[in-house]
C-alpha cells in the first residue's frame, strides 16, 4: 500500500472543500480499502465522510422514499419502508456480500463500486479502466463472467452492485452536493457505458459528494422482487439477475420496469421487454414472448455466451414469479 493523508470531517463544507482538493471521499472503505491494498487505487488524501449527517430514510412529499447516501445496507434492506414498498429493493441488498459487508457498506458506496473484473484488479494485466490506452486483457482472457450487453472494444467488465440494479429498475435519482451546489442525476444518466472512456464509471465532478437515492413513487399496487443467479448461494456476484416491479390493475399489466445485474457494462434496463407486457394480462407464455427480448444486442464473448440464454430464462423466473402464472 503506498502512504496517503487521511483526514475526518465533520460537517458536508469541510467534506466538499477537501474534495475540491483531490481527496477521496471514503466512509465504510470495503471496495476502496481493497482496491489501496491491491495497488489499483491510489489516493494521495482520503476523507473519512462517515459522520455527516446522511443516515436518514425517509418519505417523500410525492409518496417516494430517499434514502441516506451513508445509510448502511444492512439498515436499508431491514427497514420498514423499504420492505413493504420496495422489496425489490430490500432482496436485492440482501443478496449482496456477506453479512459483515453490508453492515459497514454503505449505500452511496455501494453504487459506487468499481467492477469486480479479475484483470482490472491484477495490476500486471493490461487494463483501459485503470490504465486508459493499456488494452483489455479480457477481450482475448478468460472471460465467462464479463459482460454481453453495453460493451465496447475498450471494456467488457460487468458493474458488480445488485442495489443499483433495482434503483435503475425503479428509475431512482442519485442526489449530488458538491462546490457548486445541489443537482439530481437519473440513475440511467449516472453509472456511465464505458465506450471509449472506461476509467470515467459516474457522471461526477470533481469534489462532489453522494447525498442520497430518491426513488420515485409509483403507482400501487406495485409488486416487485430481485433474482440473482450466482455459481454459489454465498458472498459471490451476479452471473446474471433480474429486478421485475409491475403495476397490475383489473387483471392488466398496466407498468413494467426491469433491469438486469451481471450482464451488462452498467445495470441494464430492458425496454423491450417492459413494452412486450404493458396492456397484457400475466400468463405463462406471456412471461417466455417477453423474455425472448431480453438479451437483445448482446454481444457476448468467447467463454460467457451462455450468459445469453441465463438470461433469458432468469427475466422468465422472476417475471413468473412477481406477476404470476395465471
Amino acid at each position: 500500500m503506498y502512504p496517503f493523508t487521511f483526514t475526518k470531517v465533520s460537517d458536508t463544507r469541510e467534506a466538499l472543500d477537501a474534495g475540491r482538493r483531490g481527496g477521496r471521499y471514503i466512509a465504510g472503505g470495503t471496495t476502496l480499502v481493497d482496491l489501496m491494498r491491491e495497488t489499483v487505487e491510489r489516493p494521495e488524501t482520503l476523507v473519512d465522510i462517515s459522520d455527516l449527517p446522511l443516515r436518514e430514510i425517509t418519505a417523500t412529499e410525492r409518496g417516494g422514499l430517499r434514502i441516506g447516501a451513508l445509510v448502511r445496507m444492512a439498515e436499508a434492506a431491514a427497514h420498514t419502508k423499504v420492505r413493504t414498498t420496495y422489496p425489490v429493493v430490500s432482496q436485492a441488498l440482501e443478496l449482496s456480500a456477506s453479512a459483515q459487508l453490508r453492515n459497514m457498506a454503505t449505500i452511496g458506496g455501494n453504487i459506487m463500486q468499481r467492477t469486480r473484473c479479475t484483470y482490472f484488479r491484477d495490476v500486471t494485466a493490461t487494463c483501459n479502466k485503470r490504465e486508459p490506452g493499456s488494452g483489455c486483457a479480457a477481450r482475448e482472457g478468460y472471460n465467462r463472467t464479463h459482460a454481453i450487453l453495453g460493451t465496447s472494444d475498450a471494456c467488457v467488465a460487468t458493474h458488480p452492485s445488485d442495489a443499483a440494479v433495482a434503483f435503475a429498475a425503479l428509475e431512482a435519482t442519485v442526489n449530488l452536493l458538491g462546490p457548486d451546489g445541489q443537482r439530481s442525476l437519473p440513475f440511467a444518466d449516472f453509472l456511465l457505458r464505458p465506450g471509449s472512456t472506461p476509467d470515467r464509471e459516474q457522471a461526477l465532478r470533481r469534489g462532489e459528494l453522494i447525498t442520497s437515492v430518491e426513488i420515485p413513487a409509483h403507482p400501487r399496487p406495485l409488486l416487485s422482487g430481485y433474482l440473482k443467479v450466482r455459481d454459489r448461494q454465498s458472498y459471490e456476484f451476479a452471473l446474471t439477475s433480474a429486478a421485475v416491479a409491475l403495476h397490475i390493475r383489473g387483471g392488466v399489466i398496466r407498468e413494467a420496469k426491469i433491469a438486469t445485474g451481471g450482464v451488462g457494462t452498467v445495470p441494464w434496463r430492458l425496454p423491450a421487454v417492459e413494452q412486450h407486457l404493458v396492456g397484457e394480462r400475466p400468463s405463462a407464455r406471456l412471461w417466455a414472448r417477453a423474455a425472448e427480448r431480453a438479451a437483445d444486442g448482446a454481444r457476448p464473448l468467447a467463454h460467457n455466451r451462455f450468459k445469453i440464454a441465463l438470461l433469458k430464462r432468469t427475466v422468465e423466473r422472476q417475471l413468473r414469479t412477481v406477476g404470476g402464472t395465471k
